[in-house]
């Protein structure tokens, strides 16, 4: 016996969402902008979907399933010129060129991301958060040797000055981190300079005191780099990073594309990066970097 069922010329809005596995919501937002023609109307006024129709709604589902934006679903399905219509698939050609382009992109960042994720569960939080330049410098210290706040400087600097200027400061805390007496005299010169607050005058006798301080210890912090050869591994610093990033035409600046991509001059950077520091203590970094800068210019004499 045979079925006499037969399925319907039109249908209405409610079974035409049904179908294509969307809400009749989304079906009037295309009517709204344009993506959909609005369909005749039976005599209860409302919208009733024929056979084409529904293919159009098949194709939008599919195509915004993909990612494509609905308005350039819209225009794929353009059919004012005569280059590029939906029926030719032309129009639907490019949109998907342009939409694997897209996705491409996207996959190399969710690539690069990843990576980070990897590299800060290998290295450790704080560790991970730098460049492999800047941390490559690290890997031979003792596990725990750095401090947080050796790491957190490290992170500042990079921003400013890039992995090359944090690799090179990271020789200061290679240095302190491998010899304890040394890094005894720095937090001792810290706590110092930390104690010049905004109660200490500007001329206290302190300031004077301390700027010696500092100035003692980044020359006995010096000549142990210098007995150690770190100077030397910073030279090759210099090397390896040109290596690593030849100069173009397109680098700006004195910093031979040295900071991070997009990232703002040395100068502004420092602008905008907050330091609590009182009067005092800025009187006292003034201090000792007069006291360097004489005994530079004694050495050339």
């Amino acid at each position: 016996m045979h079925s006499s069922f037969m399925p319907p010329r039109q249908v209405k809005i409610g079974d035409a969402a049904a179908f294509v596995g969307i809400t009749p919501r989304a079906i009037r937002h295309y009517h709204e902008i344009g993506l959909l023609p609005e369909p005749e109307r039976g005599g209860d006024d409302r919208r009733r979907y024929g056979y084409e129709d529904m293919i159009r709604l098949l194709w939008i589902r599919r195509m915004a399933d993909a990612g494509i934006a609905l308005d350039d679903i819209r225009d794929a399905f353009t059919t004012d010129t005569a280059s590029a219509t939906a029926d030719s698939g032309e129009g639907i050609a490019g949109i998907l060129e342009r939409l694997e382009e897209t996705l491409a992109e996207q996959e190399a960042e969710l690539r690069r991301q990843r990576t980070a994720v990897q590299r800060m569960r290998t290295e450790g939080s704080r560790m991970g958060l730098l460049s492999d330049f800047v941390t490559d410098r690290l890997k031979s210290l003792p596990e725990g040797s750095l401090r947080q706040d050796d790491l957190d400087t490290l992170l500042v600097t990079e921003r400013i000055f890039g992995p090359l200027g944090a690799a090179v400061q990271a020789t200061r805390f290679i240095t302190l981190a491998t010899r304890p007496a040394l890094r005894a005299d720095s937090d001792r010169v810290d706590a110092a300079e930390e104690a010049l607050d905004d109660g200490v005058a500007v001329d206290d006798p302190r300031v004077a005191q301390v700027a010696a301080e500092r100035h003692a210890f980044e020359n006995a912090l010096h000549a142990v780099i210098e007995e150690s050869g770190l100077d030397e591994a910073d030279e090759a610093l210099f090397d390896a990073w040109d290596i690593l990033h030849p100069p173009t035409d397109d680098d700006e600046g004195d910093d031979g594309g040295r900071r991070e991509a997009g990232s703002m001059s040395a100068f502004e950077a420092v602008g905008k990066m907050p330091y609590d520091f009182s009067p005092a203590r800025l009187r006292c970094m003034e201090l000792a970097q007069e006291l360097s800068a004489r005994d530079w210019g004694n050495e050339r004499r």
